[in-house]
């Protein structure tokens, strides 16, 4: 019997063999996707919430950098709201602009 984890979620395989063909399906197929579902069903409150913030680290660590010059305009920005949140224009206003022929 091989024990397998997955972000605290363990489960039984009966044999080696169960394991390896699991292992070959699609990562991001139905099936894989509709079994996680059935295991998310099955923790409790606290272990839902466990993998959540395994869940939320994962996608941390995936994101891409900002460079010093796009954190430095980023910065810059921010504080030139936070100096008068009310120059600001509307989305709408935005989007209508964007799509006003010549």
């Amino acid at each position: 019997m091989v024990r397998r984890t997955w972000h605290g979620i363990s489960q039984l395989e009966t044999c080696p063999h169960q394991a390896l063909a699991r292992a070959k399906k699609p990562r991001y197929g139905c099936g894989r996707m509709n079994d996680l579902r059935s295991q998310i069903r099955g923790l409790s409150a606290a272990e839902k919430a466990e993998l959540l913030d395994t869940v939320w680290e994962s996608l941390e660590a995936d994101a891409v950098s900002l460079t010093d010059a796009q954190r430095a305009e980023f910065d810059y920005r921010i504080a030139r709201h936070e100096q008068n949140p009310s120059d600001v224009i509307p989305w709408q206003q935005v989007r209508a602009g964007l799509f006003k022929r010549p």
